[in-house]
């Protein structure tokens, strides 16, 4: 007997047909004699539907009341895919994230797990139910409801995984694997049979929506093997593991992320310390940077430009406005119409020439690059966002040559 986690996406659950194609699914591992524990998203849109509800009201919802609001999706979905499985034969019980034992801190909308207790699961387990676990959230020490962020319900299941030390977690999307690039947006993408956990957290971070990069961090950490295949056909995946690497070239994956946005602070103190100064405040407000370019000084100045998440463009600005005094600098400026393009693979470090061969593609493609940004298996360039789309297949031509 093995126990298998298995996580579903909320297009995977979107009407009574899927639920019923997502409960075959289960019950499939199920009458082989496994022990099972399925993670759920909301159905569909249904969180975004549940966020536009909340705008109707406030232009900035109250991120506790917000998360309250929002977990009520996963909610739905383990509760209608349980009396699913109860309607076909099979014992099931739906559990919210707080009844599985998911503590967390009080970052809400981006909580992280602090512990993780599984008694009741694993009591479900022993009556020889299938347990149905809502992904993405968690309560925390106030006894508070707390959400994990968008794709959260990932990170549920590689924790469930890791704690219960499962056989398998299988990730359960609309997608029937792990890309080389979006095949929405390049026809000729070809899947992956096997990606390192280092290369699909570098794409998972860089835009690729397959999976939420948390998870990956997580399943590395643990050494939780992920396998990512479609809800829909049954047929083999992509599994994320510890790959050997080779020396040989070896690129896995091009990843375009447009929920990104520039900020630029002009004429900046030319003197030590003024970075941490900047880059502290953001972290008391918790913004993740990615890019960051600080220009030669001149004239006792110098300008700072880094790249955040598009949701946190404003807070940003915000608070570098309100520490003006502080920092000391002329004006800040900010672009939300880019894109950032990544080159990812393991191979990367050992290759001569990737880089050359990126902006080769871009070049005659006539595509301008504002920042670039590398480490030993990356490379990310920002660009104007209507030419995110063509960056993509222009890299993807050039290597696939």
């Amino acid at each position: 007997m093995a126990l298998i986690i298995q996580k579903f996406g909320g297009s995977s659950l979107a009407d009574a047909e899927k639920l019923r194609r997502v409960a075959k699914r289960v019950v499939a591992q199920k009458s082989q004699g496994n022990d099972v524990v399925a993670v759920v998203s909301a159905q569909g849109d249904f969180t975004d539907e549940l966020i536009a509800k909340a705008k109707e009201l406030t232009d900035i919802p109250p991120k506790r009341e917000l998360d309250f609001v929002m977990s009520a999706g996963e909610q739905i979905s383990a509760g209608l895919l349980a009396m699913t499985l109860k309607n076909m034969g099979f014992g099931a019980v739906a559990l919210t994230g707080w009844q599985s034992g998911f503590l967390t801190d009080s970052n809400h909308g981006r909580a992280r797990i602090r512990r993780l207790d599984t008694d009741r699961i694993e009591l479900e387990l022993s009556k020889g139910n299938i347990v149905i676990v809502t992904g993405f959230q968690g309560i925390n020490r106030y006894d508070d409801i707390t959400t994990l962020g968008r794709g959260g319900s990932d990170t549920s299941a590689v924790a469930i995984a890791a704690a219960l030390h499962a056989d398998k977690c299988q990730i359960f999307t609309d997608v029937d694997g792990v890309y080389t690039a979006d095949p929405r947006i390049v026809m000729n993408a070809q899947k992956l049979k096997a990606i390192s956990y280092d290369e699909m957290l570098e794409l998972a971070t860089l835009g690729a929506q397959v999976l939420h990069n948390r998870s990956v961090e997580m399943a590395k950490k643990y050494n939780v093997p992920l396998e990512v295949l479609s809800s829909i056909e049954c047929q083999p995946g992509t599994i994320v593991k510890e790959v050997a690497k080779l020396e040989k070239m070896l690129i896995k994956g091009i990843a375009k992320d447009d929920n990104v946005a520039r900020i630029s602070i002009v004429g900046v103190q030319d003197v030590p310390g003024i970075a941490f100064k900047v880059f502290s405040l953001l972290a008391k407000i918790n913004v993740n940077i990615d890019i960051i370019l600080q220009s030669i000084g001149r004239d006792n100045t110098k300008d700072i430009t880094f790249t955040t998440a598009l949701p946190d463009m404003r807070t940003s600005m915000d608070i570098l406005n309100e520490n003006k005094d502080l920092i000391g600098f002329t004006r800040i400026a900010a672009d939300d119409n880019i894109s950032k393009v990544s080159v990812v693979g393991a191979g990367m470090e050992s290759n001569p020439g990737v880089a050359s061969k990126v902006f080769e593609a871009l070049f005659e493609a006539g595509i301008n690059i504002h920042m670039i940004s590398t480490s030993e298996i990356k490379i990310s360039v920002l660009i104007d966002k209507e030419m995110g789309s063509k960056a993509v297949n222009a890299i993807h031509d050039i290597f696939e040559e």
